[in-house]
């Protein structure tokens, strides 16, 4: 895929559509317009690297970074998560759907019975902008800046 069709790419561009909840000079993390639980935020690199061969490790190294950085925040009371699965999907035979490394951070709470396998299939946007909004709220307190 070009890296004018991927809609990560044009995320990062500022053209495509987004709940952009963190961002920085490499790194922008968003809410996945299918959420598996309320909070399910994918992690990119700004610099489109289709899957982990294609990703320079320093860069993976501050996706994650980003990635760990959301995982802290969906433990807000404002999204109340108890954990969360960070999850990566590398590849069309391990269910990568957009050709541009990513990482999933999946809020949980303990019984919600979830399961990753099944939680693929029953995937529904819920109530996006005010979840980004209390993601970035919790980002912006625990950095000490305002949104």
């Amino acid at each position: 895929m070009d890296q004018q069709e991927c809609i990560f790419c044009s995320i990062v561009a500022g053209s495509g559509p987004a709940h952009v909840v963190y961002e920085d000079e490499n790194v922008v993390a968003f809410l996945d317009i299918r959420p598996i639980k309320r909070g399910h935020t994918l992690v990119i690199p700004r610099t489109h690297a289709q899957d982990l061969s294609e990703l320079p490790q320093q860069l993976g190294a501050q996706v994650f970074s980003a990635a760990q950085i959301i995982a802290r925040a969906v433990r807000d009371e404002r999204i109340g998560a108890e954990g969360a699965n960070i999850v990566i999907n590398d590849g069309e035979a391990a269910f990568q759907t957009v050709p541009h490394t990513h990482i999933h951070v999946i809020p949980r709470r303990h019984g919600d019975k979830m399961r990753l396998a099944g939680g693929l299939l029953t995937r529904r946007a819920s109530a996006l902008p005010e979840t980004a909004a209390l993601l970035r709220a919790a980002i912006n307190e625990a950095a000490g800046t305002q949104d």
